[in-house]
């Protein structure tokens, strides 16, 4: 008797690295997770461990693959998805990194990036990838390391070291560098990479300082990306599919036609809507992106990005000890029958789109002797959904106004948050029977590259939706409390500025 076949998805995140092994149907057979160490040096600064996330990445995908072959399962081939813009360069000899992985959410390189804009580049930068001029991306957090590890910059240059997103990292580490790699949807969030001419751009390199030597090989999402040594799972295993994290949910969201939108609530809230095979540039600061790239063909997106959701909820975990466990915050929230007049603005390391301060601190306003942990929560909660209002409003400036939603991330499980992110945002939201979508967007791109999907049609087929939430609060009372939270942004920045 013939195994069933399966895919085994890595999904290594900003918090935690995670691998799941997903059936041709698209369910759960095994899954793994360990949360790892987050770095904070200095005042806006963000590290991770490269070798604690490989290590973390290891343990977790031999635990999911020996659980699932246990069961009777063929692991065929291996999706990737990651954080996105999180930086990592290493020796190509000796595959050790030079320097901590900086973090997508670092804010160190603020100062490089406002002396670029002075100098009059960000026209160049937005125009080729679709980025703003912001620490965000991978550019500057490569240049600094390049700036400030001794010899990086010569080394470099003789092509001595590799550069990669988290991806390019851990495809190094699985095929023993044989394979230096990455796909289109995590090149674009570079700001190296012509989203245009799908090409790495000597024009940008030369505005970074990043010479060629250091990057990558682009693929398309659904691609050969090299085998896994023998080693590490027993066989070698194909590695078939690539794609950033957010890029990932839009594909396990089954958002293939343009004018889907989905959005993501984990660590940080993005947002992202597919254009279809046009570059859709928006004149509200929010991003232009690559929503995947198959067959050589690339399909567009439109992003906002939120630096700061569950990370709220993880800071009034981890921090302040409110809670125990992040699930606990639905039943704290539901004992309140409005917010008192409390708002979070969580700008931990600024504020996104449609923003981009990166200059603003977390504030929260509106406290009296009354205010306890629940209303703290309820405001982190609220924040959320008050961002995401700020970003659909910027998309519907933009002339795209959407319909409904699809909500994924672990933050979804709460109803009362995707209640209240309904009722904001006066919208049917859509919850899927999967939420770990990122893992299984990953998953159906290698399940494409090595045939066990026919097309993005047959992968349509598996969505199904586990709840909509339908709005119910009144147009007045949602824009006294949008009213508000504009209030709250506003001073924020103001006590942000010089």
């Amino acid at each position: 008797m013939s195994k069933q076949q399966c895919i085994l998805s890595i999904d290594q995140g900003t918090t935690s690295s995670r691998a799941i092994v997903f059936s041709k149907s698209g369910t759960i057979i095994s899954v793994a997770q360990k949360e790892f160490a987050q770095v904070y040096p200095a005042d806006g600064w963000v590290e991770h461990d490269p070798e604690e996330i490989w290590s973390t990445v290891l343990s977790t995908a031999r635990t999911a693959f020996d659980q699932a072959e246990a069961k009777g399962y063929e692991v065929i081939a291996i999706g990737i998805t990651n954080q996105r813009e999180t930086s990592i360069v290493w020796d190509r000899a000796t595959h050790k990194p030079l320097y901590n992985a900086i973090v997508w959410q670092d804010r160190r390189t603020a100062k490089a990036c406002a002396g670029l804009m002075a100098a009059g580049h960000e026209a160049e930068v937005q125009s080729k990838t679709g980025l703003l001029l912001d620490p965000y991306f991978s550019a500057s957090k490569v240049a600094w390391i390049l700036d400030n590890v001794d010899g990086a910059k010569a080394r470099a240059s003789a092509g001595d070291l590799a550069f990669g997103t988290v991806d390019s990292f851990l495809i190094w580490r699985l095929t023993g560098g044989k394979s230096h790699t990455t796909d289109a949807t995590n090149a674009s969030r570079t700001s190296l990479f012509n989203i245009k001419t799908q090409q790495w751009d000597q024009g940008l390199m030369d505005i970074f300082s990043v010479p060629a030597s250091l990057l990558p090989e682009v693929r398309d999402s659904a691609a050969d990306f090299g085998m896994t040594e023998a080693s590490i799972f027993g066989r070698p295993i194909p590695i078939a599919g690539v794609a950033g994290d957010q890029q990932a949910a839009g594909i396990g969201q089954c958002c293939f036609t343009p004018g889907s939108i989905k959005s993501t609530y984990g660590t940080g809230c993005f947002v992202l809507m597919n254009t279809g095979a046009e570059m859709q540039v928006s004149s509200n600061r929010l991003l232009t992106t690559v929503a995947y790239r198959l067959g050589g063909k690339t399909t567009y997106a439109l992003e906002g990005s939120i630096f700061v959701a569950g990370a709220a909820v993880q800071w009034l975990r981890d921090n302040l000890k409110f809670i125990k466990d992040a699930s606990e915050s639905e039943g704290l929230v539901r004992s309140l029958d409005s917010n008192k007049g409390v708002y979070m603005v969580p700008a931990f390391t600024g504020l996104g789109a449609p923003h981009w301060d990166p200059n603003a601190r977390a504030s929260i306003f509106g406290m009296t002797r009354d205010t306890g942990k629940a209303e703290l929560v309820r405001a982190a909660l609220e924040a959320v959904c008050y961002q995401t209002v700020d970003l659909f409003a910027a998309m519907a400036d933009d002339g795209v106004r959407a319909t409904s939603l699809k909500v994924d991330g672990g933050m979804v499980a709460n109803d009362w948050l995707v209640q209240y992110l309904a009722d904001m945002l006066d919208l049917p939201v859509d919850r899927p029977v999967v939420k770990e979508t990122t893992a299984l967007g990953a998953a159906y791109l290698a399940g494409l590259q090595v045939g066990l999907y026919k097309s993005l049609d047959d992968i349509s087929e598996n969505w199904q939706c586990e709840q909509q939430f339908v709005p119910h609060m009144s147009a007045p009372e949602r824009a006294g409390l949008v009213k508000q939270w504009h209030k709250a942004v506003a001073a924020t920045q103001a006590f942000a500025s010089d």
